[in-house]
């Protein structure tokens, strides 16, 4: 999933069916990139799980697999956490470590 989010247009797209569903033809338009050069970024995101796909056609269209996404988050806050937690044993260190330095 993180090798999917890596890429800034992949990032691009996820935000974009964040508002709703788009065909692939609607989501590539913004990007100076060949539609086969663009599907790859589609698959990549599809094979992740971040989004799902269905063809109608000749239409493709993409939706935001929210459920998927939510499991970034819930990742990406625990991590948030530890380190919050981390550097909140370090400052009580530093301060620690200042006052004895201040006394002796």
């Amino acid at each position: 999933m993180f090798v999917a989010l890596a890429d800034p247009t992949r990032r691009a797209v996820i935000r974009r069916l964040g508002r709703g569903s788009a065909s692939v033809g609607e989501l590539a338009e913004p990007f100076a990139i060949t539609l086969p050069s663009f599907m790859k970024h589609v698959r990549m995101l599809e094979v992740s799980g971040l989004i799902r796909t269905r063809k109608s056609g000749r239409v493709r269209t993409c939706t935001l697999n929210r459920d998927r996404l939510a499991l970034v988050d819930d990742w990406l806050t625990e991590q948030r956490e530890l380190w919050e937690r981390r550097t909140d044993r370090l400052e009580d260190f530093v301060r620690d470590h200042r006052s004895t330095d201040d006394n002796g």
